[in-house]
């Protein structure tokens, strides 16, 4: 499989991107990581799925190599959206593309779906939220993350990167060993804590635009993914289910919050199902 790296052009902003399969026939699927991650927290599934199809991963503002702005105004959720929608047309991709999304790559994922929907052929989202519907709860998450955010610039990458990680969120990674979790915090620590900060401003689940009412009109068929050790997010997949109008759930069996990398095969046969049943509909249409 050829792979290529390259930084484009794209709302003004210095953005990494890298490809698999790159001359693949079928429809090409976007990867967006979540929050402190990058292209490389989702190279395994990036690996996995570009067996069949292109596959086109880029570190999100404020994340991995991409350039960290100084505007804060560039970290809210549509500036990143319509980011991502600029560096599909830097890429020259016209036609729709799958996108798969992680936590907050899932919530981005979600949001260009809502605000640019003829760019999304469908949706895969892993452990993603709709934002928050209720004010009072909104105003109580964007006091947390800018604690959050004056934290990472008070104590610097290091202590933060270990608070993160020892999250109860994330506590299922533990069983997949030590020198996993060594790699994943020496990726973590490739971040820039400016953008980090910025992007817990900016396009934190409190402070993003609550997408509850938008779901009904997100036409593009969905699958919901989420580890079954995951309650909240479990809930959080069959509230959306029931309110997309195309939309499957699908639970990866014994992990939790990042059910992608706690079981990376079990998660890449969900998502190529999905898009295999997704083509062949097409096809017998």
């Amino acid at each position: 499989m050829v792979v290529r790296d390259a930084f484009v052009e794209a709302a003004g902003i210095r953005t990494r991107v890298r490809h698999w399969n790159e001359r693949g026939p079928e429809t090409p699927m976007l990867v967006l990581h979540g929050f402190t991650g990058c292209i490389e927290s989702m190279q395994g599934v990036c690996e996995r799925l570009g067996r069949d199809r292109p596959v086109i991963a880029l570190d999100l503002v404020g994340h991995g190599e991409t350039e960290v702005p100084g505007d804060p105004g560039r970290y809210a959720m549509d500036a990143c959206v319509d980011h991502v929608a600029a560096t599909l047309d830097t890429l020259a991709i016209a036609r729709p593309v799958h996108v798969l999304g992680y936590s907050m790559g899932g919530r981005v994922a979600l949001s260009l779906a809502v605000a640019h929907p003829r760019r999304v052929r469908s949706l895969v989202l892993v452990g993603a939220s709709p934002g928050l519907a209720d004010p009072v709860d909104r105003a109580a998450r964007v006091r947390a993350d800018r604690a959050l955010a004056e934290q990472v610039e008070r104590e610097g990458l290091a202590r933060f990167v270990d608070h993160w990680m020892a999250l109860p969120l994330f506590e299922s990674l533990a069983a997949l060993g030590s020198d996993f979790l060594a790699a994943l915090r020496a990726q973590r620590m490739r971040c820039d804590p400016r953008g980090l900060a910025h992007s817990l401003r900016g396009m934190g689940t409190g402070a993003m635009p609550p997408l509850h009412d938008h779901l009904p009109s997100v036409e593009r068929p969905v699958c919901l993914v989420a580890g079954s050790r995951d309650a909240k997010f479990v809930a959080l997949a069959e509230a959306m289910r029931y309110r997309l109008p195309d939309a499957r759930c699908d639970l990866v069996e014994g992990v939790g919050h990042a059910a992608h990398l706690e079981d990376e095969a079990a998660f890449a046969r969900i998502a190529r199902s999905f898009l295999f049943e997704l083509e062949e509909q097409e096809i017998r249409t």
